[in-house]
């Protein structure tokens, strides 16, 4: 046995045993092989060492079906909307079943976003200390904000409009950016979760950019004064979409070890831990950053105009809002409660946009707890852009563009029509007014009617091609 050398203790070995490598890891090899040289056996080594062993992960298990309800603010005015309804239904049942979930609700514009168990378009999940980035999408912050214009020309705020905003995929080219505040960028830097290279360029890129799908730059009149109004609605774009994605990463981690029956799209992140509270910090700093944005597109426009704004506010709908220790998952759904946000300007106001042919409502929220203090952010849709471009028939875009948007000039910056963003894609806009109203989830206090809009319009496809192959 003299001659027999006794093979160390590996690293290998203490992956075996249940250690994970480490800062300790080491220490714990070191430890290891001084008990080999000891005389001690492998076994009694392995017994000692589990002590030095962390506690195994809390688990989550998910809830009952049907222990965590939620809130229907929606009636199905026909059989395409009882058909949606059951959808969102289905989907919300087993958003329901995540382990931080303790109630929610949908609103009068909800429909499915993804596959079952992904929270829909016009869902609100309540979630005790957990952030879910799913369940804000990665159109972080899409929001709206509305100056008051006073007696400007309608037609030449559009006008100069048309020359100042940015749509479609991509940034603004060199010599043509919006500037982007350094202390902003610094703040960026500073976040572990906004800090890459890719992200801060592209927060430079995209200032005064409004991106594609349904955002939109709108101009009306106000009901109540006759006064002028310049609304935009977008998101983050693009450092908004990086933040999504790198969040995704992270919960994935703790879905792993926590939660694994939890569904992907549902994991989320503690609020309390280091992780969490970078997230959170990361999405204040991209909502700072998406106001901005907006108000890029405003100033630039009104100097363009020779007008000047008397009044200007704002609110976001799809985010993460908190309230003691509750965090409250908006995905297309308004929050309407007076102090939301201390810089929206707003003296309890939110903006709520139908279809490019009808009125943009100003409501006051009434912070209905059958809502969890939420409103809807628009019309929703009651089916696919396929299923739309079947009912359409043999009628073009353009034809329908015309009968559905008479004496409103629409544009669209890409020069093609979207069909799928025109008035007939999306619920009656009546209907959904009338169930704010009835489901009293916002009183509404105007109604800006439309002159004009600006919407990004399909892309030839030779530009989709490009822009998939980037």
């Amino acid at each position: 046995m003299d001659d027999m050398t006794i093979s160390p203790v590996t690293g290998t070995d203490l992956k075996n045993w249940g250690h994970a490598p480490g800062p300790r890891f080491p220490d714990l090899l070191d430890k290891a092989n001084e008990m080999l040289a000891s005389g001690e056996s492998r076994d009694a080594i392995r017994h000692a060492l589990a002590m030095q062993l962390p506690p195994p992960p809390k688990q989550y298990a998910l809830h009952a079906a049907g222990a965590v309800t939620f809130h229907e603010n929606l009636t199905p005015a026909d059989a395409d909307e009882a058909t949606n309804l059951e959808k969102v239904r289905e989907t919300m049942r087993v958003v329901m079943r995540t382990p931080t979930v303790i109630g929610g609700a949908i609103m009068p514009d909800a429909c499915p976003a993804g596959p079952v168990g992904t929270i829909p378009v016009g869902g609100v999940v309540a979630a005790r200390n957990a952030i879910h980035p799913g369940m804000h999408s990665a159109d972080i912050c899409c929001s709206l904000m509305m100056s008051d214009l006073g007696g400007a020309d309608p037609a030449a705020v559009l006008e100069a409009a048309a020359s100042v905003t940015h749509f479609g995929p991509g940034g603004r080219p060199q010599g043509n950016r919006f500037t982007v505040s350094l202390d902003l960028l610094d703040a960026f830097r500073a976040n572990p979760f906004l800090k890459s290279a890719k992200t801060i360029q592209s927060a430079q890129e995209h200032m005064g950019t409004q991106g594609d799908g349904n955002h939109f730059l709108f101009v009306g009149r106000s009901r109540a004064t006759g006064r002028t109004a310049l609304i935009t609605h977008h998101g983050s774009r693009g450092p908004g979409a990086k933040l999504y994605k790198a969040g995704i990463e992270v919960v994935e981690g703790y879905r792993k070890r926590h939660s694994p029956e939890t569904l992907k799209q549902n994991a989320w992140i503690p609020a309390d831990c280091e992780d969490g509270q970078a997230y959170w910090e990361a999405l204040q700093l991209i909502r700072k950053w998406t106001k901005t944005n907006h108000n890029s597109i405003h100033q630039a426009t009104l100097e363009k105009a020779r007008a000047s704004a008397s009044d200007r506010f704002w609110n976001e709908h799809n985010f993460v809002f908190r309230r003691g220790d509750i965090y409250l998952h908006g995905k297309g759904a308004t929050p309407a409660w007076g102090d939301f946000a201390a810089d929206a300007d707003a003296a309890g106001r939110t903006i709520i946009p139908l279809n490019m042919a009808s009125p943009v409502l100003i409501v006051r929220g009434t912070d209905a707890t059958h809502a969890w203090g939420f409103s809807p952010h628009g019309a929703g849709r009651n089916w696919s852009r396929t299923e739309h471009m079947r009912r359409l028939g043999t009628k073009t875009p353009e034809q329908a563009l015309v009968e559905e948007t008479q004496g409103i000039d629409v544009r669209f910056h890409a020069g093609k029509v979207d069909a799928s963003e025109l008035p007939s894609s999306y619920k009656p806009a009546t209907a959904v007014t009338a169930q704010i109203e009835t489901f009293g989830l916002a009183d509404i206090v105007d109604q800006i009617e439309p002159y004009g809009c600006i919407m990004a319009g399909e892309l030839p496809r030779f530009q989709k091609i490009r822009q998939s192959r980037r």
